[in-house]
């Protein structure tokens, strides 16, 4: 199986659940803790090409600025949505998964083995 990259918040449970399946899988995957790293427009881009979505679908709201910032309006583009996730990276809903080519946002946490089973 291909090794696995996890965008992961410590302090999120659903996170820490799905770094928990991909080690007792036998991953050893790459751990990165995006509100330390944050992100690049580019990172984000690819993301949501492997997840085959925009970056709205990956739009965390619950307990971030995007509301007061107006991100949740159906008018605000993807370029605009890229520049707040970049400048905000609380933004991004996670933990998402890329194991190979493929990712998955692992919400529920269930979601990461269905992503396993594709390798």
């Amino acid at each position: 199986m291909t090794n696995a990259t996890i965008f992961h918040n410590p302090a999120c449970g659903t996170s820490r659940s799905v770094l928990a399946a991909l080690t007792e899988a036998g991953l050893a995957p790459t751990v990165v803790p995006y509100l330390k790293t944050g992100w690049t427009p580019d990172q984000l881009l690819t993301l949501c090409a492997q997840l085959g979505t925009g970056p709205r679908a990956i739009l965390r709201l619950q307990g971030t600025p995007a509301k007061d910032l107006g991100l949740d309006q159906p008018r605000v583009s993807d370029e605009a949505l890229i520049a707040a996730m970049v400048a905000h990276p609380q933004l991004v809903n996670r933990p998402i998964v890329v194991i190979g080519t493929r990712a998955a946002l692992c919400r529920p946490a269930d979601r990461v083995k269905a992503l396993m089973a594709l390798g």
